[in-house]
């Protein structure tokens, strides 16, 4: 399968995201307070910063910070039982996926919560959640919003 489904905005556009998002709710600068899920803000924030162009079953929300230095932006995803990724790659970056509840299949390896997957900056893969869908959370050296 071509990339060419998959084309990503870049790390910088990713960061321009947040920023204007924070900006909209009138947050501080990135990296000087605490911030939680549980915040008052983090309902609005996390529905300006919600991925709109996602296969079949998908719904993924990016974090409203990023870290500093090389840089890894933040994203949490949740699929329904049966939904699948095709085969893509991250040409920016490297990634990280972890599982935190239900499962994915990835080639031939059923992966629950608590399993990770490295995935190496242009190295295609592709996975299905498993039968009772999946939540993973995501941390990315590019930005995985697509274009």
């Amino acid at each position: 399968m071509s990339n060419e489904n998959f084309k990503f905005i870049s790390f910088e556009s990713g960061l321009e995201r947040i920023a204007h998002a924070r900006k909209e709710l009138g947050l501080t600068e990135q990296n000087t307070t605490v911030l939680t899920s549980r915040d008052p803000f983090a309902q609005r924030i996390r529905e300006s910063l919600s991925i709109r162009k996602l296969p079949a079953g998908f719904q993924k929300w990016q974090l409203p910070f990023a870290l500093t230095g090389k840089g890894a932006q933040f994203f949490i995803s949740v699929a329904q039982a049966g939904a699948g990724v095709e085969e893509h790659l991250h040409e920016e970056g490297d990634g990280i996926r972890v599982i935190v509840s239900g499962s994915i299949e990835y080639a031939g390896l059923e992966l629950t919560a608590g399993d990770w997957m490295f995935i190496p900056q242009n190295v295609p893969y592709a996975f299905n959640a498993g039968k009772y869908g999946a939540t993973m959370f995501y941390c990315y050296a590019c930005c995985c919003v697509p274009n």
